[in-house]
């Protein structure tokens, strides 16, 4: 029998990966290019569009979503001379862990680290980010911690960053547990074994409920749904879920950012915040109660209708969000 050593297999994967595959943008019929970027945890899968010596821009997806939220919001930019970098997050797509001991975490730090790393693994000194949900966590994690590598940030979430976990057990207004829902029920194992069989099912369901006025078809919604078969997405999700309420633990290496970040340091590099007034996570109000945590240039915007997905329902006012930072900033 042929035995193929170890530490071999992984060699012949890792060349493999570096070569990138190409292919066109779902949506747009952009040309984009599949590569793969090795840190100390993670193959880090992304879309790399435009050149590679331009200014990078990091588009950063949240859950339940993946890089199809951006199809739209890619093309402008690259047209304008920039370079964007769409990166699957840990638990999607053809992103993987390196080694079966590395904690499946989903915790702030590790969405945080993952993108640092990312940047690193490419050189990138300084980078434009934009994100919602975790992927706006993960930018305001690192625009927070590491503002001199931000230029600056478009976010979809206000201040992103969470707290203690202590503070996780007060209770907010009963209409906005009700909301909450899902992330109660991550918290059980009816949780576990409902999201590890109806994945698709459950996730299109937060679709709706989160952007109740986006009509999207279910062409769209598969595009997105095939990243959810990643074999750690259940574990991922489920711990970003249960750690920020105190139900399971952190990921020991991660402890130093955690702790950074928990102190909800502010955001001092020029930002936009982008809300949907039709956002049924949270209710959105003209009240700014976050403006404390933006020190530097700050913007909030209301968008009409759109719900929590801003890049996928709202690319125009996205890409003018973008631009008008882009372009103040050098």
């Amino acid at each position: 029998m042929f035995i193929l050593n170890r530490r071999l297999l992984l060699g012949l994967l890792s060349a493999a990966a570096i070569a990138p595959t190409r292919g066109l943008s779902q949506q747009s019929g952009t040309s984009l290019s599949l590569k793969r970027a090795r840190t100390g945890t993670l193959e880090i899968a992304y879309e790399d569009s435009g050149p590679d010596t331009a200014f990078p821009v990091l588009l950063m997806h949240g859950f339940p979503y993946d890089p199809r939220c951006y199809d739209e919001v890619v093309p402008p930019l690259v047209a304008a001379g920039y370079r964007t970098i769409v990166p699957y997050l840990r638990g999607f797509g053809a992103t993987r862990f390196l080694s079966v001991e590395t904690p499946r975490s989903g915790q702030q730090a590790a969405i945080g680290r993952d993108l640092l790393d990312l940047m690193d693994a490419l050189n990138l000194r300084r980078v434009a980010l934009v994100g919602f949900d975790w992927g706006g966590r993960a930018a305001g994690v690192v625009a927070a911690l590491w503002p001199e590598r931000v230029r600056c940030a478009v976010l979809g979430s206000g201040y992103p960053v969470f707290p203690d976990i202590g503070t996780s057990l007060q209770p907010t207004a009963p209409a906005q547990e009700y909301r909450m829902w899902y992330q109660y029920y991550f918290n059980t194992e009816r949780g576990r074994a409902g999201l590890t069989a109806n994945r698709r099912e459950l996730c299109k369901l937060l679709w709706q409920l989160w952007s109740p006025n986006w009509k999207f078809d279910d062409t769209t919604y598969e595009r997105t749904a095939v990243s959810f078969d990643n074999p750690d997405f259940v574990n991922v999700v489920l711990h970003s879920y249960r750690h920020r309420f105190g139900n399971a633990p952190a990921d020991p290496a991660l402890e130093s950012i955690e702790r950074r970040a928990a102190a909800r340091p502010p955001i001092t590099v020029p930002t936009v915040v982008l809300l949907g007034e039709g956002n049924g996570i949270s209710v959105v109000t003209q009240a700014d109660t976050q403006a404390h945590f933006f020190t530097g240039p700050y913007k909030r915007r209301l968008i009409p209708v759109i719900g929590h997905n801003f890049p996928q329902e709202a690319p125009n006012e996205a890409v003018a969000a973008i631009f008008e930072l882009l372009r103040s900033t050098t």
